[in-house]
């Protein structure tokens, strides 16, 4: 059991709904970090847009205790159970829930959408391409840290976990899926960067139904700053701006 939060638009419906899937880590329901919480600026910027989201507190951080062994378990087995709940609300319509993976969520979105078929389109925010120990070994050179230090990161996951996703490739699978697919960055992102946002481009290019976007001002946490983009910006308020919302919006209404 997991505490949620389902978010409505104001009116009888039936709307749209998406259901937000975290990052790595453990995650409260609204993805807080530092300053922000950018499930909860999704959660009322798409209420005001006519689109219902639901948000549930990550299974790592609501039993601490509970070891798992892979992301199925993490993260996949509750995006499934969530999208299914979603879909059997009287005021949500029900061909119209989609999924929409931040970080960690967006990398395995793919997967969570072939585990689900009835879901009907999915959200990719600043969802990496490339490996987690790729990625790892690029944002440690990027904040100046020592290798050695990847090593730390990688051992507090048990093997199993890294072995669930060593031949898993998401542009490959998401190839294979004929839903439309919504694909974000924000350019100042150095966790997830444009080089992951290319190889999503270069992998889906010649499909119709895959839209992609990116958003020179923005960082990780698709909030707005200039220039080198580092950790201490998120301790900093912020808010998902209006043109983000906007977007993941007009997919889910446009259909």
């Amino acid at each position: 059991k997991l505490p949620a939060t389902l978010t409505l638009p104001e009116g009888g419906g039936p709307f749209p709904a998406l259901v937000l899937v975290h990052g790595s880590g453990p995650h409260d329901r609204d993805e807080t970090l530092g300053a922000n919480a950018p499930f909860k600026d999704l959660a009322e910027g798409l209420a005001k847009r006519g689109v219902a989201t639901l948000r549930y507190v990550k299974r790592t951080k609501q039993y601490p205790g509970r070891p798992v062994a892979t992301v199925k378990d993490e993260t996949i087995d509750d995006a499934v159970s969530a999208l299914t709940l979603v879909r059997q609300q009287a005021r949500i319509d029900a061909k119209r829930v989609f999924v929409l993976g931040h970080s960690l969520g967006g990398y395995i979105a793919p997967r969570i959408a072939q585990q689900y078929p009835a879901v009907a389109g999915v959200i990719v925010m600043a969802g990496n391409v490339r490996s987690i120990e790729e990625l790892g070994r690029e944002q440690l050179q990027y904040l100046g840290a020592p290798p050695e230090a990847l090593q730390q990161i990688l051992r507090a996951l048990p093997p199993s976990y890294l072995d669930d996703l060593k031949a898993y490739d998401p542009v490959g699978l998401a190839r294979k899926i004929a839903l439309p697919f919504l694909i974000l960055q924000g350019e100042r992102d150095y966790q997830v960067t444009m080089k992951d946002f290319e190889l999503w481009k270069a992998g889906l290019k010649d499909r119709k139904d895959v839209t992609f976007k990116s958003y020179p001002k923005l960082n990780h946490l698709f909030l707005e700053g200039e220039g080198k983009s580092l950790p201490p910006e998120y301790s900093k308020p912020g808010h998902i701006p209006d043109y983000v919302l906007d977007d993941i919006a007009a997919l889910l209404l446009a259909r």
